[in-house]
């Protein structure tokens, strides 16, 4: 079997667990969007996924994602950015990409705002939440999360769809899933709190646990090992 193929092949089996899932937590349609990880891969690689049926791409390391995205701008890809990100790369950030889920500060969300190219549209935006209080993860501590989304929701250029998190790593399904679930009872309060708000997005779930964020309303799983195989880097997808 080729490269490509293993790719196309993964994909598959992805989107069997994904069905499968849905139908363990008797969860209603729409699926989960399953977003290809694709940082320290190739373009050649996503070409694969895209004949899979791939749209939505996230990657964590900026120079390299803007090379990829010169490889590939002959395909319709919707482009999310998903990792740390640093004060004097929000401008490129905010001209390249559609998506940004790794917001946690209200600087980062003040110079999105203000560098996105209006032409563009309002960029999508997910807060990073550290769900388990984590010193060693990035994110905005849950008590921090209100006034972060009042923030981004009075800026003109940013939307507001959601929460991102990356849970405590853990082998037990029910303490995903008690993680999962806190992110999202914490979406839901800030819909009560916000209710005119296009708050519809929990980004989690990833290789080890996108059953659990499945059942717990996951809407965008961000799965890279499984679709591309493992790699040398031991960064989480």
């Amino acid at each position: 079997m080729t490269a490509n193929s293993t790719i196309i092949a993964n994909i598959a089996a992805i989107q069997a667990r994904i069905a499968t899932a849905q139908q363990l937590s008797s969860r209603q349609p729409p699926s989960p969007t399953l977003m290809a990880v694709s940082k320290t891969r190739s373009a050649a690689e996503i070409r694969a996924a895209l004949q899979a049926g791939i749209e939505h791409i996230g990657e964590n390391y900026l120079q390299e994602a803007l090379a990829k995205q010169i490889e590939l701008h002959d395909q319709h890809l919707c482009w999310h950015f998903i990792g740390p990100i640093q004060s004097n790369k929000t401008r490129t950030i905010a001209e390249h990409f559609s998506w940004v889920h790794s917001v946690d500060r209200a600087k980062i969300l003040s110079r999105l705002n203000e560098q996105r190219p209006p032409q563009l549209g309002p960029l999508n935006i997910c807060l990073q939440v550290n769900i388990n209080g984590e010193a060693s993860k990035a994110g905005a501590s849950i008590a921090d999360i209100p006034a972060l989304a009042e923030l981004a929701l009075s800026l003109p250029l940013l939307r507001l769809r959601g929460l991102m998190a990356i849970p405590a790593n853990t082998d037990n399904p029910s303490q995903q899933r008690r993680n999962f679930a806190a992110v999202r009872k914490l979406l839901n309060s800030l819909r009560q709190r916000f209710p005119t708000a296009q708050l519809d997005t929990l980004s989690m779930g990833m290789s080890g646990d996108m059953e659990a964020a499945i059942a717990e309303g996951a809407t965008i799983l961000r799965i890279g090992s499984d679709i591309f195989g493992s790699r040398a880097s031991t960064a989480a997808d």
